[in-house]
């Protein structure tokens, strides 16, 4: 039985305890992978627990229940670099303060939205906030994989124009 030399756990056992404690991340040395999904992300200048709370961070500036977390994980991934580590190390840490204010072991264990919203309100007019939040409009809106999710079928230039693809679509007006 493979054992994390970290905290001693079995893949089993993490498993196990991440489901019933109900988190959404699980994250171990130098990982980050969503408990409900078959996905995970090797971190190399972040702290996986960091990656994790960035991905929420991201879902909760930008939410969509029809995009899957590894989208958002791919939107983030960017600012696993050594020169954005510090910044991001920085934020995070004043995020899980927040948290704490508020009665949570962390930012990612404030189950409800509303009081992760709350917090990122607090924070908006901040370097950090803003820099995550200009960096997912890019990051997370120019997968092509998201885009069926909105119904934007890409760019029309190559096809056309939009005039003979689907211009008239539009039922309801």
């Amino acid at each position: 039985m493979e054992r994390n030399g970290a905290t001693g756990l079995s893949r089993r056992e993490l498993l196990k305890r991440s489901v019933a404690m109900g988190t959404t991340f699980l994250v171990g040395a130098g990982w980050v992978t969503g408990r409900s999904a078959a996905w995970a992300l090797e971190v190399n200048a972040l702290e996986p627990a960091t990656m994790a709370t960035l991905v929420q961070m991201a879902r909760d500036i930008y939410p969509h229940d029809r995009i899957p977390d590894e989208r958002y994980v791919v939107a983030v991934k960017g600012y696993d670099t050594p020169e954005q580590a510090p910044m991001i190390e920085e934020g995070i840490a004043a995020l899980n303060a927040a948290a704490r204010d508020m009665g949570h072991a962390d930012y990612v264990g404030a189950l409800w939205e509303a009081e992760r919203v709350a917090i990122l309100r607090e924070m908006q007019d901040g370097a950090f906030f803003q820099t995550i939040r200009a960096g997912l409009v890019t990051g997370l809106y120019n997968q092509k994989e998201v885009w069926p999710l909105f119904g934007y079928q890409g760019e029309s230039f190559a096809e056309g124009g939009y005039i003979d693809r689907g211009f008239n679509d539009i039922a309801w007006l």
